[in-house]
């Protein structure tokens, strides 16, 4: 079952990153806005409402606590995080590669400060000496600051990255083998007057 498996595995990366490269694109990008709209309500609910820190949960941990005090719900989202990037990388080429894979690498580091955390929840311990789970950063950082700083720099390129990937210069445009490709050559050829 493995080898059918691992056989699998190579045509499902090449579709996601050839024909299906638009649609694994929008559907990841979904998944980072909900994050996203999670860590502005919990922002929200700091600092206009005045909540405290602890019950501030965002919307899914309002309903679900235990999502967020286990860690489940962070860690998960950074390994979709990661496993996105990195699985929706060979798409892109020239400038939106180089932006992408900033984008990975910083996710990657912000994984390890989720897995950190993770594995202190499940564990029932602490490092550092502190009270509760704490990352590396968190040292040095609120945790809600962090991690919306992390989810910032994270966002900032990746979108970078999509604004080069969907209007590419000629020599991209060459070497693009994805989706998002055609829907580049028919905008340009739409928008770009004849000459008289």
């Amino acid at each position: 079952m493995s080898a059918t498996v691992g056989a699998r595995a190579p045509g499902l990366l090449k579709r996601i990153n050839g024909q299906h490269h638009r649609l694994a694109l929008r559907l990841y990008l979904f998944v980072v806005v909900a994050h996203w709209a999670e860590h502005l309500v919990q922002a929200y609910q700091i600092w206009v409402l005045g909540m405290a820190r602890p019950a501030s949960r965002g919307v899914l941990g309002q309903f679900f606590p235990w999502l967020v005090t286990s860690e489940w719900l962070h860690y998960g989202y950074a390994l979709v995080m990661l496993i996105g990037l990195f699985l929706l990388r060979p798409g892109f080429v020239g400038r939106a590669r180089t932006w992408w894979t900033i984008s990975l690498a910083i996710q990657f580091w912000h994984h390890i400060e989720h897995a950190l955390l993770f594995v202190q929840a499940q564990l029932g311990v602490t490092f550092f000496g502190a009270a509760v789970p704490t990352s590396v950063a968190q040292l040095f950082f609120g945790r809600v600051e962090l991690h919306l700083f992390y989810n910032s720099v994270v966002f900032v390129p990746m979108v970078i990255a999509m604004y080069f990937h969907l209007r590419p210069n000629a020599t991209e445009q060459a070497r693009m083998t994805c989706s998002c490709a055609p829907a580049v050559t028919a905008r340009r050829s739409v928008s770009t007057p004849s000459p008289a």
